[in-house]
């Protein structure tokens, strides 16, 4: 190769080593430390086909996996998640009001891609499993301490009577620990939280403050009109209209959350006749209060038992709403009803009719007396139809327990 004033130099690598064709009189040291650093470099040959090259290993390239990558990812946004929940909680002690923050549709669809029914059928088939003597006492006292759970209101206070967590879950109270009201008409069917209460307008229902949900979607289409207690009415009327049975009446509602320490069974909120039964599959999504603020229509989205009936006043309506872990709800009187299996799909219902041919009217249910019970905590949602002057006797966010006053007339 020729260079200028005569001087040539001709320089190749092969297999990581340096040659000179010919004499090089003249090298300046810039090029020779940049060789010798090439030289340093753990080449590695790489065969193209046409001739060979060096480059710099690639292998760190692969070591990537995408379970770690999802799994920083998501614990990242789970972090995010949790410091948002913390600044609203400051916020709310500060006596700030929050606008809610609605998930978007593809957070929502992340939400519902996790096999959170399968996950729930696991945690059930877990409960179940008896558990060694001597280890009742230690695991039911860490549930204890961790949820804050009255076991001196328990029918059994000693752990060790327990064998497995579903039993624990559903302990029975002793029979003084819950008085029912018998002053007002409609009293709390569960121990819990009130998430929210008050008219249904414009056939939408406060899920929390600032969040609703569709009341036709949450309750599903009408039932046949044999099985109704009441009149048909109208397609053209709004959904709330075709509940509302009698001229000047009203439609109410309110959201009671259980959490997981409350007692979880669910009892007569006051004396009425179920007819009918609506069960919806769906997800199992979290439904304490910070995810019914960020997911709209939560309660429409999750597997959920639909009661309906009447009561003295009209329409009256009880509804159970599952959770993750909280696949399993049970009815009583109803032998028929299977929640988180496999054999329902998601966006169907299946219904029935406690109205025979015997009994024309349905189940009757006293105030107080058991309807049910969860898993583990859950929500009740109670939608019924009352005069005007009806009035709640609560404030939102307030603790309540089985048997206390809801509201009167």
């Amino acid at each position: 190769m020729a260079a200028s004033g005569g001087r040539a130099c001709v320089r190749s690598l092969r297999g990581g080593v340096l040659w000179r064709s010919s004499p090089c009189h003249y090298e300046s040291s810039a090029t020779r430390h940049f060789l010798g650093t090439l030289q340093k470099l753990p080449f590695q040959a790489c065969n193209t086909g046409v001739r060979k090259f060096h480059t710099a290993p690639v292998r760190s390239l692969f070591l990537l996996r995408p379970v770690p990558i999802l799994l920083a990812t998501g614990g990242g946004y789970a972090g995010y998640r949790q410091y948002e929940k913390y600044r609203e909680r400051q916020l709310e002690k500060l006596g700030l009001e929050i606008p809610p923050k609605l998930a978007s549709p593809w957070e929502v669809s992340l939400y519902k891609s996790v096999p959170t029914r399968l996950l729930s059928r696991a945690c059930g088939r877990l409960n179940q499993v008896e558990l060694p003597y001597w280890l009742r006492r230690p695991v039911y006292s860490l549930y204890i301490w961790t949820f804050g759970v009255n076991m001196t209101e328990a029918a059994v206070e000693d752990l060790q009577h327990y064998r497995n967590l579903s039993e624990f879950f559903r302990r029975k109270l002793k029979p003084q620990a819950r008085p029912v009201c018998g002053l007002h008409c409609v009293t709390s069917p569960s121990d819990g939280k009130i998430l929210t209460f008050g008219q249904v307008k414009n056939s939408e229902v406060e899920q929390v403050k600032g969040v609703t949900y569709s009341l036709e979607s949450f309750l599903g289409p009408r039932a046949c009109t044999e099985d109704l207690p009441f009149s048909p009415a109208s397609s053209c009327d709004s959904f709330r209209n075709q509940l509302v049975t009698r001229e000047g009446n009203e439609l109410y509602h309110c959201v009671i959350y259980l959490a997981p320490g409350d007692y979880h069974c669910f009892h007569s909120p006051t004396d009425w006749t179920v007819s009918h039964r609506r069960h919806f599959p769906g997800s199992l999504m979290s439904v304490n209060p910070g995810m019914a603020r960020w997911i709209k229509e939560l309660f429409c989205h999750n597997e959920r038992v639909v009661l309906t009936g009447d009561w003295k006043h009209g329409f009256f309506s009880l509804t159970a709403v599952g959770a993750t872990n909280v696949g399993s709800i049970r009815i009583h009187f109803d032998r028929d009803l299977h929640t988180n299996s496999p054999r329902y799909s998601k966006g169907s219902y299946n219904d029935l009719s406690f109205a025979t041919h015997a009994n024309k009217e349905g189940i009757p249910m006293r105030k107080g007396e058991p309807l049910g019970e969860f898993n583990l905590g859950s929500t009740i949602v109670l939608i019924f139809e009352a005069p005007k002057d009806f009035n709640f006797r609560l404030k939102a966010g307030q603790k309540i327990r089985f048997g206390e006053a809801l509201g009167s007339l």
